[in-house]
């Protein structure tokens, strides 16, 4: 695949910026830095300072002003750090003049999770949602890559011509390689809609696990269901889709699936990318947003879901709300607090298995509306139909006498016209 970036082979030094604009407190730009520092670990680069810069307003050549740039390149320097990244989003424009003025690879948080997402995608379907939202973010710095070539050459004016020329045929390179994703996706799209479809021939109720990266969504996943998702105390470590069947304590089967993580400044173009991945949860006839109960910027977590949620219209969608890792809660007030202030929701943890049955109980009431607790009598030669009703419903007791088989349960509505006569 063509590649856009140049970038060293290995960065292993890294100083970490985060911009404290003038509406925003340093606690919360502290606290944005020590997410940066989880992403930048996930890649396995060593970071070896965090600096957070107040700003009275935005520069449009830096972001930040002049005396602050030759500060912190002089700080890196000093460091022998080989990559400077911000929190903030850079322009183009500001990259390169990073990189100019520095002579070391500058990159943002933009670029930090683009990257994490190239290494844990697996499926054909994220692999390709990762490349088409690279080459869009890539296309507009096609010139800051050739200004690294000029620069290594020497910069000469006939060079940089040159230079100028392959950006056009790049240009158009880069846009081939999008159309061509595009459409890749759409047949994998389509594809998978084929599978849904399927799917959705024996009804089987479904709810989607969303929240916050590394708010224990695959860890639930993995308590109620003999799965085997990968479980890291990493930021993005599920990022493809998987679901698995549970029975639930009426005995009513239910596919459970947990979704990629969010996180605050998530680039856009992933955003979009990943919106068909999430048509799991669009799909889904209820959802669970678990919540990390001890990070201290749990509120902005949960705005940050209930923002992307939105963005994918399935803001209406039931939702049962529930705080996971009680076990790590070190204040003794701190979970009443919570219990206070969130009354419907569900406190558990996944690791423990605390109150676990208690969420399960929840998800199934969620169902039980949907469906009527019926006796029924079915004669032994219509015993297809006691399959049928295993398979669509939920038999809670059944037993072969001699005038039938007695069955009792709670079956969707939609089931009734084929029972009716055996009630």
């Amino acid at each position: 695949m063509f590649e856009v970036r140049e970038k060293p082979k290995l960065v292993e030094r890294a100083l970490l910026i985060g911009v404290q604009h003038p509406r925003t407190e340093l606690q919360s730009t502290v606290r944005m830095l020590e997410e940066l520092e989880e992403l930048v670990a996930t890649l396995n680069i060593g970071i070896v300072e965090t600096k957070a810069v107040k700003i009275r307003q935005t520069n449009a050549k830096f972001l930040i002003g002049t005396g602050k740039v030759a500060e912190i390149i002089e700080l890196a320097k000093e460091l022998q750090c080989d990559v400077i990244i911000f929190d903030d989003e850079l322009t183009p424009a500001q990259q390169r003049n990073w990189e100019s003025e520095s002579k070391m690879l500058v990159i943002d948080r933009q670029e930090v999770i683009l990257d994490i997402f190239a290494e844990r995608a697996q499926t054909r379907e994220a692999t390709l949602q990762v490349q088409l939202a690279r080459m869009e973010y890539n296309l507009p710095r096609l010139k800051r890559a050739w200004t690294h070539l000029s620069r290594q050459r020497g910069g000469a004016a006939t060079q940089r011509g040159e230079g100028e020329a392959q950006i056009e045929l790049d240009q158009r390179m880069v846009r081939k390689k999008i159309t061509e994703l595009k459409r890749q996706l759409e047949s994998v799209v389509s594809s998978r809609q084929l599978q849904r479809k399927k799917r959705g021939k024996i009804p089987i109720p479904t709810a989607a696990i969303v929240g916050y990266t590394n708010a224990g969504k695959s860890s639930l996943l993995n308590y109620f269901t003999p799965s085997k998702v990968l479980e890291e105390d990493k930021l993005f470590a599920t990022l493809d889709p998987t679901s698995r069947r549970l029975q639930l304590p009426s005995g009513r089967p239910l596919i459970l699936t947990d979704t990629v993580g969010f996180v605050r400044k998530l680039p856009h173009g992933l955003v979009e990318a990943f919106k068909a991945t999430l048509e799991e949860a669009i799909l889904s006839h209820f959802m669970l947003h678990i919540v990390d109960m001890n990070n201290p910027d749990y509120e902005q977590h949960m705005s940050t879901t209930s923002s992307v949620l939105k963005e994918l219209g399935v803001e209406d969608t039931p939702t049962i709300l529930a705080f996971n890792k009680v076990d790590l809660c070190e204040q003794k007030d701190r979970l009443q607090y919570m219990q206070n202030k969130y009354p419907d929701a569900i406190f558990f943890s996944a690791k423990t298995g605390f109150d676990m049955a208690t969420l399960l109980s929840k998800m199934d009431s969620f169902l039980k509306t949907d469906t009527k607790p019926l006796n029924l009598l079915i004669p032994h030669d219509r015993y297809p139909l006691v399959a049928k009703l295993h398979k669509e419903g939920c038999i809670q007791s059944q037993k072969a006498e001699e005038d039938g088989i007695h069955v009792f349960g709670h079956f969707p509505e939609r089931l009734i016209p084929l029972i009716d006569k055996f009630l």
